[in-house]
This record gives C-alpha cells, sequence and structure tokens, in this order.
C-alpha cells in the first residue's frame, strides 16, 4: 500500500480549498483540523479506491456509498443549516470570520436498510421525496428541502432558485 505523504495532503487540501472558495465556501479554519480530515479522503481512497468522507463509515461499495464521498450529498443542508458540514470540513463564511459558531450537527444519512428500501421503490415525479430545485440562471437541478445557499455551477445565491417539482 503506498503511503500517504505531506506533500499529498497539502495537494488536495489546496485543490479543495480552491473548489470550496469557488462554490461559496471554505474549508475550516481549523488547517490541522481541516488536514486531518483531507488525509482520512486519502487513505479512504487507498483502502476503497474513492474518497470517502472519513466522518462516515464507508462499506467499501462504491454504488453504496456515493452519498459520502466528499463532497457528501448532504454538505450544502448542513451548511447552509449549521454553519458547516457534518464532519467539519466545509464552513460558511461567517464561520471563518468568527461571527457564527458551529453546533453539533445530526447525521442526516439514511441507516443501510432505509437507503436500500428507497432505491427500491419506483420513482415517479409524485412520489419523490423531495422536492426539486431549479437554477434559474444557469438550470442547475437539485432534490433537496430547500434550494442551495450558491448554485455550485454558476454561483447564483438562493433566491435565484425555484420550485421545479
Amino acid at each position: 500500500m503506498k503511503n500517504i505523504t505531506e506533500d499529498d495532503v497539502e495537494k488536495l487540501y489546496s485543490r479543495l480549498n480552491r473548489e470550496a472558495e469557488e462554490s461559496g465556501y471554505h474549508l475550516n479554519p481549523d488547517a490541522d483540523h481541516a488536514k486531518d480530515l483531507v488525509r482520512g479522503m486519502l487513505v479512504n481512497e487507498l483502502r476503497y479506491g474513492y474518497r470517502a468522507c472519513p466522518c462516515r463509515l464507508a462499506t467499501g461499495d462504491k454504488a453504496e456509498d456515493l452519498d459520502i464521498v466528499c463532497p457528501c450529498d448532504y454538505r450544502d443542508q448542513d451548511i447552509e443549516e449549521y454553519g458547516a458540514c457534518y464532519c467539519g470540513l466545509y464552513v460558511l463564511e461567517s464561520v471563518v470570520k468568527g461571527e457564527k459558531s458551529v453546533a453539533p450537527i445530526p447525521e442526516r444519512r439514511k441507516r443501510p436498510e432505509e437507503r436500500k428500501r428507497r432505491e427500491q421503490m419506483p420513482a415517479t415525479i409524485s412520489s419523490l421525496p423531495l422536492p426539486v430545485w431549479r437554477c434559474r440562471v444557469c438550470g442547475y437541478l437539485c432534490a433537496r428541502d430547500s434550494p442551495p445557499g450558491v448554485c455550485p455551477i454558476c454561483k447564483a445565491k438562493k433566491e435565484r432558485f425555484e420550485r421545479f417539482i
């Protein structure tokens, strides 16, 4: 097994930092904490072949773990509600500036048996578990309780989203 070097950690940390800023987020200002999480992602990539979020238990089955490949499916909603994602890697600017503190974040990921049941249900528009939101600027679609704070594609603000379904 390949050893993870500090250079590997720095490269991924820098890339994630750039991507976070482009998406309207920031990496946790506690760089040691953020780099420990990055190191965990790299360990998971060596172990499983994909960067499963280090704050959750991966199964080793990529199809089953797609929701927790970093950035996970739960990141945006956690950040909007709590100021940070579940593991604390991504945070709002108000957290970086010290204007907001991060409180404990509840786990949104369903248990394995609940996820399997959901996959087996036939999907129809009327049975979708979440509303679908559309960015009026670029057309980006996402299914979640509320629209994202910032469109990950064009960076439009939350108010530029409309309920699509």
